[in-house]
């Protein structure tokens, strides 16, 4: 439930192929960007979802080098219970004292193609609950001259990365939230110096 920046920031992955000399510059929109988070327990599955706070990478297709980052406002998490919510944010978040999840990027591996889409894994760090975490996010991404865009699904072990796991005595959920990413954009091709 919790990040999603996370992943996030697979979107550095909008780029070009290797071979191609010009730059991109992605700039992530909050109103085109969704970041969703799923729960399982043994009665039944949350979903809910967390707000892009801002987001901007720079590829380099020669290098395949990436930096940026994306960042998403930890308070923000909802699930459509406030009862529920309260719990996530005081005793698992603990979104007061650790207001962002962001997602660093440092490299993509797999070839991104100028236009179509394109299957990849965009390295970095997941920063969650004031702690860092290398992860490999999986990405699609679709490139075309005039817009980007760009999706993810995976895990993140929220227990075993150190947050409480809010199971009780009569509620036992997962110790892993899957997470959904999906963004888009205008022209990546804008050279990024």
């Amino acid at each position: 439930m919790h990040f999603s920046t996370a992943a996030l920031a697979l979107f550095v992955i909008a780029a070009p192929s290797r071979g191609h000399a010009q730059n991109a510059l992605l700039d992530f929109d909050s109103s085109r960007t969704t970041v969703n988070f799923t729960l399982g327990d043994v009665l039944h599955t949350v979903h809910g979802g967390f707000a892009l706070k801002n987001g901007t990478v720079h590829f380099n297709p020669a290098t395949g080098a990436v930096s940026g980052e994306l960042v998403i406002d930890a308070a923000s998490g909802e699930s459509g219970n406030k009862s529920r919510d309260g719990k996530m944010h005081r005793e698992v978040l603990e979104s007061a004292r650790f207001t962002e999840v962001s997602f660093r990027p440092d490299r993509v591996d797999g070839k991104v193609e100028r236009q179509g889409i394109s299957s990849v894994q965009v390295h970095g760090v997941f920063r969650i609950h004031g702690a860092d975490h290398e992860l490999n996010l999986p990405a699609q991404i679709e490139l075309a001259p005039d817009h980007w865009s760009v999706t993810t699904h995976f895990s993140v072990p929220y227990v075993l990365w150190g947050m409480k796991n809010p199971s009780t005595l009569f509620l036992r959920v997962s110790q892993s939230v899957v997470i959904d990413i999906h963004a888009s954009g205008g022209n990546p091709w804008v050279i990024a110096k």
